[in-house]
């Protein structure tokens, strides 16, 4: 066969460079806004006469903002910082004034009346608000074509919780699942069928995402840590579909929030959160005749301040959160096996452990209103925690890993006004890292099934296969958004975002040798040794990447009648990763692809092979200049809002478009890693796993195995051998996801109260998820042996080498969704507030949930497609708080589920009868009971007034009140029909908060 031909065409660099340049002339404008945070009022001023000026002022900090009306009487004023304000209307000497709340990124109307005066609070000028107590409504924002929900300050204050991760009360937005695993305490969000990779957070405009781990934003991978100080959120707002153009890298939900910041007047919050295990019901894994309640404790506790440096015209705030946490891990055996089943050295292993985990947060921020047209921000970010990792489940605590997780993010924000423009420019720079390292050095312990190569595993102890890792992203961005609102019924939004940022990554794992049992033969002896060995003069599993991100968008939000308004967007974004683009293939890998077969026919390539497979390989071997980087991703986003009754009670809305996200950098990285610290697989000639000793990768048992030395001089003449190829396609694609929705949402009075509902159904379709094929082929291109039930062909890899993993495109979902949501906000005059958030969803998808190793099948349509792991086909959230007399508040969550699928590895017995696994497949299970998750928490709070500016809060949390059993997953026995419960979620548990505010 004939490799394939260098091509010397590189990736264009016009378009980028002139990108770049608009870049420059829109920062040169210094002109700006970032839409995804600040708030827009706008209205009507009735009878208003020329020369008719609205001026809104932050009752807390001073600052003020001033437009005038239009001949017609219409008034816009953009990138107010979420807050209450006064609003100001002055005619001809006479005044008019209302105070009203805006929340984030919310574009909220006001009609006014520009005769006589409205005012709801004291008098005063627009800057001297002393007198002014606060009690002003939030606006509705219908207008709308966003699927969007706000979480107010108050809930995030109020409502029952685990842990102080913001993020959580996500969970009361219909489409949204927030849920802490109970094996490794590390959280995630969820929104509809796509997993938490696809998700974005803009904290005051800037996006979070994590470029190299999953998770969706940095350091929430595998982490018990928050991402963010909850004290120095101010509130924040969830689109599930149908974002506007300013968003981006994300193709499922966008989280905006807003920080908090400093007054005219100090203030100041310190909090300790506590529980341990004496406060907490047993686990079903703790109740046994001979089990003990394993010790935990979670402790959390911070402090936060803030106040004038010039009154009305510079503030601070500062915020410091940590938590020490002793958590108890359930480690039981899998794939359907008892204790007893495992043998003597290891069933002590069996039963709970605990973990520690520790965190500092801190954030900073510091404001300064040098005029009415020109504010300055500076925020400061630092995460630091050090845990251990990797106990829990089938993994003892004696393979468990060091894990540190440190973050630092500073943001310097630029708004400036000028007439009808509105200017908001950022410079950032972030470095976040994650580290892990082997708690324990030796050999590892790992019983299986003895299916395959390395089974499905059972118990794991010993060593931890955890491995080196330092992993991270660091750099500078400098975006800038413009809004233009001078011509009328058109306000023009449009920015430009440039990141260079420093991925990198090193992986050495398993850096500790694990050795492999079969449980049904031998558990003394190992059928197969998995191990790392350098490789001499390279970087040993390390790969650096400086990448170059550049986004552009242009956004019209057309008000083409009183009742119709339209949004129209598009967006563009392009990344280029140089550690993908400009690797070259191993040149020891290409001759013996193309080289010949060994296996097959004389004159047989394993090239030749591969096609036979269905597989042409030239589209994975690089040349170091065949690459190119994705740049269709070219997202219109469409929307119209239609006000049905006139008066904003009653609106239609809807809209479709396109989102990408990116690949994670992590999964393009093993292309170099496995090629530099590879891993090898080596077989040993025992019963029921019988090979050839000397052949390939074949041994006879040595005691001298078990000493790294040894493993090292098996590979050192021949470092080839066995050891994994990892190859990328070379027109790699970015994952995206369709939307589409129509709803409609009413205000309404019942009872004498407010209440505001939604109801939209939302169609969402993902594609090109990242997933790494088997690309072995046995010498007739077939993946399983012909007409018998065979395991996948893990024994014909590349020649001279290991198995042969192609990366590539494929993963999808739809996700078909009824979102119901129904509100009474909370206020002064109805001091109570009550939420309910449904979800019906109908998802399906053709790879296990998060999943991004697909090896049983040549392609991803052998898969078929399943229930989408992961989500319910029903889930209702129902929250709320309410104020009782002297000083005391009671809040309360309940979430009920149906049963969500799960996946389970299916291996049945031989066609004799006999424990000889022969094949194993992909099944999933889902419980029969009507709810598979419910949970009620349940919070009261008592505030004590001193009569001096100090007031003492002490709170009671009660989760999981009535002690219901959850779990994450499941043993199940297909064959025997029986299913066991298994990584058991929070039992009941009682939290006591004490609290001092002044």
């Amino acid at each position: 066969m004939t490799q394939p031909r260098r091509n010397s065409t590189r990736p264009a660099r016009r378009l980028l460079t002139c990108a770049l340049a608009s870049c420059l002339l829109l920062g040169g404008a210094q002109l700006a806004n970032a839409q995804s945070t600040a708030a827009t009022l706008r209205g009507q001023i009735s009878g208003a006469a020329e020369g008719t000026t609205v001026t809104a002022t932050n009752t807390a900090t001073g600052f003020s903002r001033s437009v005038s009306v239009s001949a017609d009487g219409n008034y816009s004023v953009a990138g107010l910082p979420p807050g209450t304000y006064k609003v100001d209307v002055v005619a001809n000497g006479a005044a008019s004034s209302q105070n009203v709340t805006l929340q984030v990124g919310q574009t909220a109307t006001l009609n006014m009346d520009g005769g006589a005066s409205t005012a709801v609070t004291p008098g005063g000028d627009a800057t001297n608000l002393d007198a002014v107590q606060v009690t002003a409504p939030a606006l509705i924002e219908s207008k709308t074509s966003e699927v969007a929900t706000y979480v107010t300050q108050r809930q995030i204050e109020s409502l029952p919780q685990t842990s102080r991760n913001f993020l959580a009360f996500a969970d009361t937005v219909p489409g949204m699942k927030f849920e802490t695993n109970p094996s490794d305490g590390s959280t995630k969000l969820q929104s509809g069928a796509q997993s938490a990779n696809n998700i974005n957070v803009f904290v005051d405009g800037v996006g979070q995402k994590n470029y190299v781990l999953q998770g969706g934003i940095t350091g929430q991978d595998s982490s018990r840590g928050n991402p963010f100080p909850q004290a120095a959120i101010g509130e924040y707002k969830v689109i599930t579909s149908n974002y506007k153009a300013e968003y981006d890298q994300l193709s499922s939900a966008a989280v905006t929030a807003v920080t908090k910041s400093g007054g005219n007047e100090f203030h100041g919050n310190f909090f300790w959160d506590y529980t341990n295990a004496d406060w907490r019901e047993k686990k079903e894994i703790e109740k046994g005749p001979d089990a003990e309640k394993v010790y935990s404790r979670d402790e959390q506790y911070g402090v936060s301040f803030g106040g004038p440096i010039v009154k009305d015209k510079a503030h601070f705030f500062f915020v410091y959160e940590g938590k020490d946490y002793i958590s108890p891990k359930d480690i039981f055996p899998g794939s359907g096996y008892d204790v007893s089943d495992l043998p003597a050295n290891l069933q002590d292993q069996v039963g709970s452990s605990n973990v520690p985990f520790h965190e500092d947060l801190y954030f900073g921020k510091l404001d300064w209103s040098v005029n009415e047209n020109n504010l300055l921000e500076l925020t400061t970010k630092v995460r630091d925690e050090t845990g251990v990792a990797n106990v829990g489940d089938q993994t003892a605590a004696s393979a468990g890993t060091d894990q540190n997780v440190k973050e630092t993010r500073v943001d310097l924000r630029w708004q400036l006004t000028a007439g009808d423009w509105l200017n908001d420019a950022h410079l950032t720079y972030e470095k976040a890292t994650f580290e892990l390292a082997p708690q324990n050095f030796g050999n590892g312990y790992v019983l299986t099934d003895g299916a395959g190569v390395t089974g499905n595993v059972i118990f794991r102890a010993g060593a931890g296969a955890g491995g080196f890792q330092d992993k991270g992203q660091d750099g500078y961005s400098f975006q800038d958004d413009l809004t233009y609102s001078g011509l009328e019924d058109h306000t023009f939004k449009m920015g430009v975002k440039y990141k260079q940022i420093k991925l990198r990554t090193t992986e050495q794992q398993p850096y500790n040798p694990q050795y492999y049992y079969d449980i049904n033969r031998n558990t003394d002896i190992p059928y197969t040794i998995s191990f790392t060995s350098p490789l001499a003069g390279t970087n040993g599993g390390s790969v650096e990447s400086d990448n170059k991100q550049f986004g552009i968008y242009f956004q019209d939000d057309w008000r083409v009648t009183d009742r119709l308004e339209l949004n129209l967007g598009l967006r563009w974004d392009y990344e280029k990763t140089p550690s993908y683009l400009d690797a070259v293939t191993d040149p020891g890998v290409v001759a013996a692809i193309y080289g010949q077969d060994p296996r097959a026919p004389v004159g047989q390539s394993y090239a030749d092979t591969l096609a036979l497979g269905g597989v042409d390989i030239s589209h994975y071997i690089s040349t170091g200049n065949n690459r190119k980087a994705f740049k269709d991703a070219w997202q219109p986003r469409l929307g119209f809002s239609y006000d049905l009754s006139g008066d904003e009670s009653h609106v239609l809305f809807g809209g479709a478009g396109r989102s990408y996200d990116r690949n994670i950098f992590d999964y393009l990285a093993l292309e170099q890693t496995k090629a530099t610290f590879p891993s090898y697989i080596y077989s040993i000639n025992t019963p029921g796993h019988a090979c050839t000793p000397g052949v390939g990768t074949c041994l006879d048992w040595d005691e001298s195995l078990r000493d790294q030395t040894t493993l090292n001089a098996l590979v050192a003449g021949a470092p080839g051998l066995g050891r994994e190829v990892d190859l990328l396609a070379n027109n790699l694609k970015v994952p995206y996801s369709d939307q589409f929705s129509i709803g409609i949402r009413d205000s309404f009075e019942l009872m004498g109260h407010q209440w505001n509902s939604s109801v939209a159904v939302q169609r969402i379709v993902s594609k090109d998820g990242f997933a790494f094929l088997l690309g072995n082929r046995r010498p007739d291109g077939s993946f399983f042996e012909p007409g018998a039930i065979s395991e996948s062909p893990f024994s014909y890899g590349v020649p001279g080498y290991g198995s042969l993993l192609l990366g590539t495109n494929g993963i999808e979902s739809r996700n078909n969704s009824l979102l119901v949501g129904l509100d009474k906000p909370y206020s002064e005059s109805s001091p109570w507030n009550f939420n309910v958030a449904y979800t019906f969803s109908d998802a399906e998808e053709n790879r296990q949930f998060g999943e991004h190793y697909a090896l049983d099948y040549p392609t991803l349509a052998g898969y078929g497609w399943f229930s989408s792991g992961g989500v319910a086909k029903h889930r209702l959230v129902l929250s709320g708080m309410v104020d009782g007399p002297w000083d005391t508040q009671v809040s309360g969550k309940l979430v009920l589920a149906t049963p969500e699928p799960v996946y389970v590895r299916y291996c049945p017995n031989g066609p004799d009868g006999n424990d000889i696994v022969t094949q194993c497949v992909t099944r999933q299970y889902k419980s029969d009971s009507t709810l598979g998750y419910k949970q009620l928490d349940l919070a009261l709070q008592k505030i004590w007034d001193t009569g001096t500016d100090v007031k003492l809060r002490m709170r009671a949390d009660i989760l999981n009140v009535f002690d219901w059993e959850n779990y994450d997953s499941y043993n199940v026995d297909f064959d025997a029909g029986t299913a066991s419960g298994v990584n058991q979620y929070v039992t009941r548990t009682f939290k006591l908060s004490l609290g001092l505010d002044w």
